[in-house]
């Protein structure tokens, strides 16, 4: 079917929008963190798996990160396990971590591989363990009530160590990194890590142009639920003291500022309910959810 003179102009419109940023970001390295509905709607993962071919193709070089609440929440279900989480992270005994480098690097990473291989992509599937490119050791959480309290919440990393030269190399071979956050110790013990803590780690070591989160909201809201944007680390930090940004926000947020701080040229929390929200926060004027500026 032709188009309308009227449609056929809003996609000439559109097309034309998204020159100046491919050229903008030709070869430089975007940071994906992709979770959320994003990962279990079939039309949004079919859909992210384009937009990531999409920049590849164009000129840029995504580094996919990847979570697995929820595929991990329903193993941990089969086998009558209840998932606990405590300021955000989740609890990790011997077993759970079995069952997440099991989800993780197992199924979600290679569904993840597979679909953006079969849009074209040259996608290769890693976990911190790969290499050792991600050196971790335990977490230890400070107590709320009490900081110099640690609570011990089982196999939980902390980053240690990024080396960045296996994505390195893989990016000289066009091919997309897609990496479950999954460290490894000194001792060759494996540690789970919040993905949002392992893409801004990441982005920072490979000195990206832009982090992007996906959650499963329009970005940061205020305390009446209105979307928040061009925000600095110092206003994130009074929202996060005023406990307007809380619970399993708390990672996300963090890891952004930390990101924001040390060479990530910009941050962007977005919703990854919305189809092609990467393609809309990187290719078009008015982008989508919240930008975090550098300062």
């Amino acid at each position: 079917m032709s188009l309308t003179p009227a449609s056929a102009r809003e996609k000439a419109r559109v097309l034309a929008e998204a020159l100046p940023y491919i050229r903008r970001f030709h070869d430089k390295t975007i940071v994906i963190k992709y979770g959320g509905n994003a990962m279990t709607d079939e039309n949004l993962k079919n859909g992210f798996a384009r937009d990531v071919v999409l920049l590849k193709l164009v000129g840029m070089n995504p580094v996919v990160v990847h979570g697995g609440g929820p595929q991990i929440d329903e193993l941990l279900r089969r086998v009558g396990k209840q998932g606990q989480f405590i300021q955000g992270m989740r609890v990790t005994d011997r077993e759970t971590m079995d069952m997440v480098e099991m989800v993780l690097g197992g199924l979600v990473n290679k569904e993840i591989v597979n679909r953006i291989n079969q849009h074209g992509g040259k996608a290769v599937g890693l976990s911190g363990k790969d290499g050792a490119f991600i050196r971790a050791r335990k977490l230890l959480m400070p107590s709320r009530d009490n900081a110099e309290e640690l609570i011990d919440i089982g196999q939980v990393g902390e980053i240690v160590s990024i080396d960045p030269s296996l994505i390195a190399f893989l990016d000289q071979g066009d091919f997309i990194p897609v990496i479950a956050p999954i460290g490894v110790g000194a001792d060759g013990e494996a540690y789970n890590i919040n993905a949002d803590v392992v893409a801004g780690k990441l982005a920072e070591v490979l000195r990206a142009e832009k982090l992007i989160l996906l959650t499963n909201t329009p970005g940061v809201l205020d305390k009446q639920g209105r979307l928040l944007t061009g925000l600095t680390p110092k206003e994130v930090d009074a929202l996060v003291a005023d406990g307007t940004l809380s619970g399993g926000m708390l990672p996300k947020i963090s890891a952004a500022l930390d990101a924001a701080r040390n060479g990530v040229k910009s941050v962007h929390i977005i919703d990854g309910r919305v189809e092609h929200a990467l393609l809309l926060e990187v290719l078009t004027d008015e982008g989508v959810g919240t930008l975090i500026k550098a300062r």
